[in-house]
């Protein structure tokens, strides 16, 4: 039995459909989450849908009953983090798993996105725990920057604090196929995998090539952080969320997102999800 946790987010969905396509049974598969109301079309499929909280350790050793696999998807509530993902690991080694999969960071070790602190005091607790584990160390999800697609159209500009620095990302389903691949497969304990999309670009170059299919001029405009930070705030973006942004645009800006190892292709057996794609994808989500 594989069990996903966070499974009605947008890379635990990913997972789940990545798992069946693998020829996984939907039963084999339980669909850990907080509101299963919201799985009722995971549920149709034939997969296990459990309430697993990550405030509630209680839930969590119900979900995790008769768990062979386990994938710990990072939480979405940052700052909180770390109890959460205790909880979760804790769980785990009650349901005395064979294998946690966990969901962290590129280079969390030596990351300089402020994001990564979280992220390594939860390897941490995962390396303490003695379970067999696999760490997912994802790079940035190209989706992630396409978000600023729509407001980059509509302004004439598309701004960050990145500078010349060079980001490998991926689609958000390269890596969810990836986390597949590891559940569904055997001798991946004790890897750490670093992943990123073969091809890397500036936020210069990707402007360009929103410039190229928009058929328009839409300039990079390069900010310190804390005015960027500003601008996301000024565009609705709650204080939190903007100043993590502008923190891993400085991140980026140093390295902290650029990778060549090609682990994840290497993963999956295929080249990873170019940016055109991605962007044609997106703006033809705008325009229907």
């Amino acid at each position: 039995m594989i069990v996903i946790t966070g499974a009605n987010g947008q890379l635990g969905r990913l997972v789940v459909d990545h798992l069946l396509r693998r020829g996984v049974p939907a039963a084999q598969i339980v669909a850990a989450v907080r509101q299963p109301a919201k799985a009722a079309d995971l549920a149709a499929l034939g997969v296990q849908v459990r309430e697993a909280d990550y405030n509630r350790p209680d839930t969590l050793r119900t979900a995790f009953s008769g768990a062979r696999k386990l994938l710990l998807i990072s939480s979405s509530e940052i700052g909180q983090r770390l109890p959460q993902h205790r909880a979760v690991i804790d769980a785990a080694r009650a349901a005395e798993v064979e294998l946690l999969a966990y969901t962290s960071l590129l280079r969390a070790d030596s990351t300089p996105l402020a994001l990564g602190q979280e992220h390594a005091a939860t390897e941490a607790s995962i390396a303490a725990s003695g379970l067999p584990t696999v760490i997912l160390r994802n790079g940035w999800y190209t989706e992630n920057y396409l978000a600023s697609v729509a407001p980059a159209l509509q302004h004439g500009a598309f701004i960050g604090s990145a500078g010349q620095g060079r980001i490998a990302s991926a689609a958000r389903d390269d890596f969810a196929e990836a986390a597949a691949v590891v559940l569904s497969s055997e001798g991946h304990a004790g890897r750490v995998y670093e992943l990123a999309g073969d091809e890397s670009y500036t936020l210069a170059e990707l402007a360009a090539e929103l410039s190229r299919q928009a058929g328009r001029t839409v300039p990079y405009v390069d900010l310190p952080p804390a005015e960027f930070a500003a601008a996301l705030k000024g565009a609705g973006l709650p204080a939190p969320l903007a100043e993590l942004l502008a923190d891993s645009d400085a991140g980026a800006a140093r390295g902290g997102l650029w990778d060549q190892g090609h682990q994840l292709s290497a993963l999956i057996g295929r080249a990873t999800t170019p940016l055109a794609p991605l962007m044609a994808a997106a703006r033809a989500a705008l325009a229907g």
